[in-house]
């Protein structure tokens, strides 16, 4: 079977027990960097017996079909740098791949850098949007938040150090100076961060060139008010169309989150 893995983002204290005896049973381990990995078995106090193979952007497509194979008789556990495989990380292709030729997936979860900002951010976390890595051109990167100017769920980013100025001032222009956002850094490690406030707020903190990955939530947009009256005079319309005037109602208050009764009662008063 396919065994995907999550590894410490940060801590190694986050390594589960079932990651630890994973890694010191594995016979065949696909690493997004077999260095790294090595690294994170010697700190865990790991001895690592598996066939390594390297799985990252570069090689995923010629390297799926030898590691299929692998899966069709053997475990074979996937792992990235950090996090959950797959997760803006290699392992989405193999994965599809594995699914379709009908293997067996499993998975051993753990940290999430995604979650985690979210949960600290002090944002909605009900509904939210992971976008990945945001563009490094600055053009590129505009259009991505355009394109998200009417989303209603929280949206998460990954952003480098260096650009994270940039980003917050790119997204303060498009979502708006006071969209209520954070920014967390060096996640589960030693000098962790959340900065809260508005995307004003975190320009002027981002001046202070603060280091580290960084985690970029921003507050989804504000649902459009829509006053009854407004809404009565489309019901009214709708009603000339051939429409009747409770169930015009309904539609409209179900579409814009307002009491279909209020449009109801703001129509019969505009009809009289």
């Amino acid at each position: 079977m396919l065994i995907l893995a999550a590894t410490p983002i940060g801590n190694l204290g986050d390594a589960s027990v079932r990651l630890r005896e994973l890694l010191a049973g594995a016979e065949y381990l696909a690493a997004e960097d077999t260095r790294v990995i090595k690294q994170l078995c010697s700190a865990l106090g790991i001895k690592l017996h598996a066939k390594l193979f390297s799985l990252h952007e570069h090689n995923e497509s010629d390297r799926i079909a030898q590691l299929i194979e692998i899966a069709r008789s053997k475990d074979l556990v996937v792992v990235s740098d950090a996090g959950m495989p797959t997760v803006s990380d290699p392992g989405f292709q193999l994965v599809r791949l594995a699914a379709q030729e009908g293997l067996e997936i499993t998975i051993v979860p753990g940290p999430s850098a995604v979650l985690a900002a979210l949960a600290v951010s002090g944002l909605p976390t009900d509904r939210f949007s992971f976008e990945g890595f945001l563009p490094r051109k600055q053009g590129d990167r505009k259009r991505v938040f355009e394109s998200l100017q009417s989303e209603r769920r929280t949206m998460i980013f990954f952003e480098a150090p260096h650009r994270i100025l940039e980003s917050l001032e790119d997204a303060a222009e498009i979502f708006g100076a006071e969209r209520k956002a954070s920014v967390s850094r060096e996640l589960t490690k030693k000098f962790e961060h959340t900065e809260r406030g508005s995307l004003t707020d975190l320009i002027e903190w981002a001046r202070t060139e603060p280091k580290g990955e960084m985690v970029l939530v921003i507050s989804g947009a504000s649902p459009e008010k829509f006053d009854p009256e407004d809404l009565a005079q489309i019901a009214l319309k709708m009603v000339a169309e051939g429409a009747r005037l409770k169930e015009a109602a309904a539609e409209l208050a179900k579409a814009h989150s307002v009491s279909s009764s209020a449009i109801y009662d703001a129509a019969l008063r505009l009809k009289a």
